[in-house]
Formats: structure tokens, C-alpha cells, sequence
């Protein structure tokens, strides 16, 4: 999604005033083509519903509602399937998983210095990403991780055990979303998702599926590089000025 964000926004530079604009309100459209083309959900969000959803994702202001509401008149009309998809189940994605089962998730934000509580929650391993719900029944997932550009490891903790976390190598902040408790698709800010399994051969059967399903883009590579030399280079001629300053000052 991440991609596609980047590639819209490059071919349509005044329809959204950055791409995570973009990423966020492709969630929301997945959510709700699945909501209201799933036959289990019975409580279909209304236009509403939609707009009071994606409030404030456009770099904190709204976007316009004519938008918004051609995209929910658009869906509601005729979902739309992934290429490979017969047609024939709209949930293949989340009936179909890599794997799925319960884990205990952390809150990735800090609060006075400390972490949050530990959730537990359902989570479903598929099509290279991470999706987690508050109960099985659910038919909308709470949060997506893509499994994009990240890593995997075992770590431990003292509040946990089993634990495992999802991490950024470079410490870029995970492209995931959520929606909070008001129904809002949000986007998360976090470079670190860490869950804590029921037994240790659990986590490792985790920990093998989605190294799996991990996938890297070598652009994205290249350009984290590229990141960190222009960083480099900001420091140095920053330390260079610093360094003339305290001469012209000594002279």
C-alpha cells in the first residue's frame, strides 16, 4: 500500500498534500469494502459513518467531503477484488492465513516513561501483512502491520514472556494503521511492534512465518542509503559551521 501511496501521490500531485494522506485513506477503503460487501457484517456503515472516520488524516485537516463520498458510493456500488480472486469469497485474506492465533500485543507508545498494557489479540498472517482484531468473531481488523522493509527477531522481556517484535532496521517509523477507540483510521508511529506468544516453540512458528512473508523493495533500499548520506552530510557541514563560528569568535 506504501507503494502504491507514493506512486498515486506522484501522478496526482494535488489531490492529497502527502502521501501518508494517501496510505491511510487506502485502509479505510479496504475496511470498508469489506464491511459493506461481507455478508456476516449486518451493521453496513453508512456515508456518515465514512467521512466521520477519515476526519483529520489529511496532515490533520479533512478532506473534502465530495471525495469522500464519490469513494463510498463507488464501493457500495461494486467491491472491488484482487486480480488473483474468483469472486467467489470477498475474506479470502483473512480465511485463507499464513497463520493465525492469539498473541498478546504491547502498546508501542510510552506514557510517562512506560510502556502501555499488553492487549491480547487475534492475529492473521496473509498476503505479506500483519492483521490484528480484538476478538475472532470480529470482521474488521483493529490494525494492519505491513510486512514491508522490516525485520523479526526473539527478544526478551520482563512483563512477558515469549516475546518476539516487529522492527524497522533503520529505525523509519512502520508504515501500519489502526482505527481508534471512535472508529477513526489512524496511522501508526511506531518503529517497533512487539507480542509476547503463548509458549516459546509458538513464537518461534511466528517468527518463521513472517520472516516469510517479509518483503523488500531494493528502491526502498536504495533509498534509505541515500537517507543516511544526506544525513551524514547535514551533520558535517553543520559541524563545519559550528567549528568556523567558534573561530571567528576566538579570532
Amino acid at each position: 500500500m506504501e507503494a502504491f501511496a507514493q506512486r498515486y501521490c506522484a501522478c496526482n500531485q494535488d489531490v492529497f498534500t502527502s502521501t501518508d494522506t494517501c496510505y491511510v485513506l487506502s485502509f479505510a477503503v479496504i475496511m470498508l469494502n469489506t464491511s459493506l460487501h461481507n455478508p456476516a457484517v449486518k451493521d453496513k456503515p453508512t456515508v456518515d459513518k465514512f467521512i466521520a472516520m477519515n476526519k483529520g488524516i489529511n496532515d490533520g485537516g479533512n478532506l473534502p467531503s465530495e471525495l469522500i463520498i464519490s469513494l463510498y458510493d463507488s464501493i457500495k456500488k461494486e467491491p472491488f477484488k484482487i486480480p488473483e480472486d474468483d469472486g467467489n469469497d470477498l475474506m479470502h485474506t483473512f480465511f485463507n492465513p499464513d497463520r493465525e492465533g492469539w498473541l498478546w500485543k504491547q502498546g508501542s507508545s510510552k506514557l510517562s516513561g512506560r510502556y502501555k498494557s499488553w492487549k491480547r489479540r487475534w492475529f492473521i498472517l496473509n498476503d505479506n501483512c500483519l492483521y490484528y482484531f480484538e476478538f475472532t468473531t470480529d470482521k474488521e481488523p483493529r490494525g494492519i502491520i505491513p510486512l514491508e522493509n522490516v525485520q523479526v527477531r526473539d527478544i526478551a522481556d520482563r512483563s512477558k514472556p515469549n516475546c518476539f517484535e516487529i522492527f524497522s532496521p533503520d529505525s523509519d517509523i512502520i508504515k501500519a494503521c489502526k482505527t481508534d477507540s471512535e472508529g477513526k483510521v489512524i496511522e501508526g508511529k511506531h518503529t517497533v511492534y512487539r507480542m509476547s506468544a503463548g509458549t516459546a516453540e509458538d513464537r518461534q512458528e511466528w517468527i518463521k512465518c513472517i520472516k516469510a512473508s517479509i518483503s523488500e523493495h531494493p528502491f526502498y533500499n536504495m533509498l534509505a542509503v541515500r537517507k543516511k548520506k544526506a544525513q551524514h552530510s547535514i551533520r558535517r557541514r553543520n559541524s563545519a559551521s559550528a567549528k568556523q563560528s567558534l573561530l571567528s569568535v576566538k579570532l
